[in-house]
């Protein structure tokens, strides 16, 4: 990938060099050395987690690609990805789409834990890709924790959930990989379900239970911008920094005193308002309107439905809605809208499950 410029302020711009390398390049083991924990064992292991809805970052200043952090917040849903590996005599094998992903993942845990036997990885992920909904972190997510299984489980899941966000990394269409931008939202519930709130250097902060009994419903807005790649560096190394050094501390503020007091009431509407305050600061505001302003006229419109909570996904273009209202209620409602719903699910507050031999 090309060079590309990074403006932190009126007079902050620099380059910054967006290499791509090769799957097993520049790993970050983070000290960690388990090469006396391994214990394989017998027969295939299966992992399910759920996706992410990712609400918003909290300093777009304190994170890049290679340097994870920033805080964020958001949710898991119902909607799965999985992954199945099993300990063979030698080789690699790994039946997924974006093999690149999975061989750089594997090699980290192969330099890790020192296991100089195979492995037969099979992977499966919820198919809506680059549209705010996870997919990347929740199949790594699920790997690692396969793999990590079938070793003997030589690391804890706060070890793996670190070890993914120093890792994070995007395919190209060269077939190489390249550092992603991760704030550790993914993982985190994808591991412990609910609700997450994460501070700087991926430190989980706050995890609840959230919205018990409600429908989450999914609308993806026709958009012709592109949520990844290119387009995203410039939109999160740029313009999001710039609005976030004006409300980083309003949005921390609000999500200390009523985010998180609401989440403990367990007031859905009174979280809705405060994530509807966050749309319009710093940059939340970027990531929408990079879509066009017609995407906070939508959102608007459903507010104005009586959604209790609405929501626009990490840089979009999905929205959540999260309501008790029925499906042919919430279809009346898009339709004038033009818009549909695309999923039709829940929040999930158990998060990761192992099924074992």
């Amino acid at each position: 990938m090309a060079t590309m410029m990074i403006r932190g302020g009126d007079l902050d711009l620099v380059e910054y060099d967006f290499k791509t390398f090769q799957p097993g390049e520049y790993l970050q083991t983070l000290g960690f050395d388990l090469t006396d924990a391994v214990r394989p064992v017998d027969g295939p292991v299966t992992v399910r987690a759920p996706s992410r809805i990712h609400l918003t970052v909290l300093d777009m200043n304190r994170f890049a690609p290679e340097h994870p952090g920033g805080g964020g917040i958001g949710f898991a849903i119902q909607l799965y990805c999985t992954a199945t590996a099993e300990c063979t005599p030698a080789g690699i094998e790994i039946s997924y789409s974006r093999e690149p992903l999975l061989r750089h993942l594997v090699s980290l845990m192969v330099k890790l834990t020192g296991y100089t036997g195979g492995l037969k990885i099979t992977a499966e992920d919820h198919t809506y890709a680059h549209i705010g909904l996870g997919s990347t972190s929740t199949i790594l997510t699920v790997v690692a924790h396969a793999i990590n299984t079938v070793l003997g489980s030589p690391l804890t899941d706060e070890q793996i959930r670190l070890l993914l966000g120093h890792n994070y990394v995007e395919e190209t269409a060269e077939g190489t990989i390249a550092f992603g931008f991760e704030t550790g939202v993914g993982p985190a519930v994808s591991t412990y379900g609910g609700f997450a709130v994460m501070g700087d250097e991926l430190v989980l902060a706050y995890q609840h239970p959230f919205a018990e009994g409600y429908q989450v419903y999914i609308v993806i807005p026709e958009s012709d911008t592109s949520s990844a790649g290119a387009q995203e560096f410039d939109l999160l190394m740029n313009r999001a920094r710039s609005l976030d050094y004006q409300d980083r501390e309003l949005k921390a503020y609000m999500v200390l005193m009523d985010l998180i007091p609401a989440l403990e009431k367990e007031d859905v509407k009174r979280a809705g308002d405060v994530i509807w305050e966050i749309e319009f600061r710093g940059s939340k505001r970027a990531e929408v309107e990079h879509h066009s302003f017609e995407l906070y006229y939508q959102m608007s419109r459903l507010r104005n439905a009586g959604f209790e909570f609405v929501g626009m996904s990490s840089v979009g273009p999905s929205i959540a809605l999260i309501t008790r209202k029925d499906r042919k209620t919430v279809e009346e409602l898009l339709k004038p809208l033009d818009l549909s719903v695309a999923i039709e699910t829940m929040v999930d507050n158990i998060g990761l499950q192992i099924q074992y031999p």
